[in-house]
């Protein structure tokens, strides 16, 4: 069964000020983001009808829209609040919730001075972003061609959708080829991130994970670190040339949708699903979902 069309869907989503029918989430073709993708995102889950990391993501929506030099005209606190509100109309405790910010069809060509900014907040229900298997054996990642941009040549500080461009074409082609996802390196040649997700090793005991320095540093990402380093494991941020992948044991990737998923494979290079990885996979998991924690310690 095919599955429904993103536009056709039930519920309400959350535009401009207001809730209003799914099916009347409507922009105009000659919206300025569709032509020169001025637009910025995030992409949030919800557990228990929580929000997880709710303010940091409407926190660092706003620094998007500011780097591609425009302002969202609502609050942290107004987006924060707008987004409990479209999990509530649609009657979902386990959902994606997608925060978008983009410039509208006021005006047409690069300059958009006099554009207006407009947000809508969607949730729906999505489930595993990989398949649900690739927690216990692992992903299998090919190694993109396109490379992360220099910070010179892109906002690579934002979550513009135009930088996911290449993340699809680079997706599109691994899947094509059998893979799960793509690890991009970035334009010196250095290990970055998958399409959607950043990316950890384990050498001797020891994470290791590329410097965010021409890609996004995760929420997840941050999160994972923070609770590693709390589990007293070394945490080294630095640059990973692709040969050194040889030498790790265990790989794994972070983000809100993939939230911790093991990698069995990157091109030529294999990884166990050790014990390293399985216990970031629990306590992420213990993280989210608090009250399951408990209930299995009882």
């Amino acid at each position: 069964m095919a599955p429904v069309p993103y536009d056709q869907r039930d519920g309400f989503i959350w535009l401009n000020g207001k809730l209003v029918p799914w099916a009347d989430a409507k922009v105009h073709v000659l919206t300025h983001a569709m032509h020169y993708a001025s637009a910025v995102f995030e992409g949030m889950r919800a557990y228990g009808g929580e929000i997880f990391k709710l303010t940091e993501h409407n926190q660092r929506l706003h620094k998007s829209a500011k780097i591609l030099d425009f302002e969202i005209p609502y609050s942290v606190a107004e987006l924060d609040k707008a987004a409990r509100e479209a999990l509530r109309a649609n009657k979902l405790t386990e959902a994606y919730v997608r925060p978008i910010a983009w410039r509208g069809s006021e005006q047409m060509g690069v300059a958009a001075q006099h554009t207006k900014i407009n947000v809508a907040i969607a949730v729906w229900n999505w489930g595993s972003y990989f398949d649900p298997a690739a927690r216990e054996k692992g992903l299998r990642l090919a190694i993109g061609e396109y490379r992360r941009p220099d910070p010179r040549t892109a906002p690579v500080e934002s979550k513009a959708a135009g930088l996911y461009m290449i993340c699809t074409i680079e997706k599109h082609r691994a899947e094509r080829a059998g893979y799960a996802d793509a690890l991009m390196l970035d334009w010196r040649g250095q290990v970055a991130e998958a399409t959607g997700a950043n990316v950890f090793f384990v050498q001797d005991g020891v994470l290791h994970t590329p410097l965010p320095d021409c890609f996004l540093d995760g929420i997840t990402r941050r999160t994972v670190i923070a609770f590693a380093k709390q589990r007293g494991l070394k945490v080294i941020e630095r640059a990973i040339m692709p040969e050194e992948m040889a030498a790790f044991s265990e790989c794994f990737v972070t983000g809100t949708a993939a939230e911790v998923t093991p990698v069995a494979e990157i091109g030529p290079y294999r990884f166990a699903v050790g014990d390293i990885t399985r216990k970031l996979m629990d306590d992420y998991a213990a993280l989210i979902r608090p009250a399951n924690a408990v209930a299995a310690a009882g």
